[in-house]
């Protein structure tokens, strides 16, 4: 495939994902499992099974995201560490401002529907998730 067919198919694609709006913003809300990793360069990490997962919760346009590790009986172990962000509207994207004692960040919203998110950070490197759904065993 050249060059330009390349260009025009990944145009193509963009274009047809739904837009991101203020108002589907509470479906980030929930347990999410990162999928794959998507480099500048076009390689691709694949991840399998995840051992921790993002909870992320939001209130408007405030929210934070903490990882969790799901056990087998549906329940969750966590701890009190959680990285808080905002949200805000930019040259028509939705931009998530990190910021904890240790750094600060931002991840622009690309994608967001009821199943998958994804976000690209200032490095170029976009991070596609899915949502989680735990494994129970019935004992």
């Amino acid at each position: 495939m050249g060059k330009w067919q390349y260009v025009l198919m990944v145009a193509f694609l963009m274009g047809c994902a739904p837009e991101v709006t203020k108002e589907i913003m509470p479906r980030l809300n929930g347990y999410w499992e990162i999928k794959k990793v998507v480099f500048p360069d076009g390689q691709i990490k694949e991840y399998g099974v995840s051992t921790t997962i993002d909870y992320i919760q939001i209130d408007g346009l405030k929210g934070f995201r903490k990882k969790v590790q799901p056990k087998f009986n549906g329940t969750f172990d966590t701890s009190n560490d959680a990285e808080f962000f905002t949200i805000q509207e930019r040259e028509g994207a939705f931009v998530l401002f990190y910021k904890t004692q240790w750094s600060e960040w931002t991840e622009k919203l690309v994608l967001l529907d009821a199943d998958d998110f994804s976000v690209v950070n200032e490095d170029g490197i976009r991070y596609v998730y899915k949502r989680f759904s735990p494994i129970k065993i019935e004992e």
